[in-house]
């Protein structure tokens, strides 16, 4: 269990403290929620929070597998809903690996990928999909709908 203390702070402003270390994040709404966009918004903090899930559970996997990753890259993209209630509905995660990845272990970084924390607790209607590119040209590509591909 862990602790996070929000509070807000006014003008749709809010700040988040990590109880363990005191670390602090600010919020704002966003432009078309009515905020001024000055920092991230809650469902940012959201899509930030998938993309550094993935790059998480790949490192500890292949640290474990003595697979350098150092380097690799993880750009999210959240789409939200027109109508209302505002909501994410789609989250485009793309993964640029860094050299030297081996042929042999690209299949376990993917499967470990798709099974991280953040993805796994997504809503069943919020349509996910990982693409995965290596300096090779080979890429991987996984969405909530379909079997993963290999190019």
């Amino acid at each position: 269990m862990v602790e996070i203390n929000v509070t807000y702070t006014g003008k749709l402003h809010c700040q988040a403290e990590h109880k363990p270390s005191g670390q602090i994040v600010n919020t704002d709404a966003s432009e078309d929620s009515h905020g001024k966009g000055e920092t991230f918004s809650p469902t940012d903090l959201a899509a930030a929070s998938l993309g550094a899930s993935l790059l998480t559970v790949m490192a500890t996997t292949a640290e474990e597998r003595k697979i350098d990753i150092t380097g690799t890259t993880c750009r999210v993209e959240k789409h939200m809903s027109a109508d209302r209630p505002r909501r994410i509905i789609k989250l485009v995660a793309e993964i640029n690996f860094s050299p030297g990845i081996p042929l042999a272990k690209r299949g376990l970084l993917e499967a470990v990928a798709v099974h991280c924390p953040i993805a796994k607790s997504l809503k069943p209607d919020i349509e996910f999909d990982l693409r995965m590119h290596f300096p090779d040209g080979q890429d991987i590509t996984f969405d909530s709908h379909t079997e993963a591909t290999v190019n």
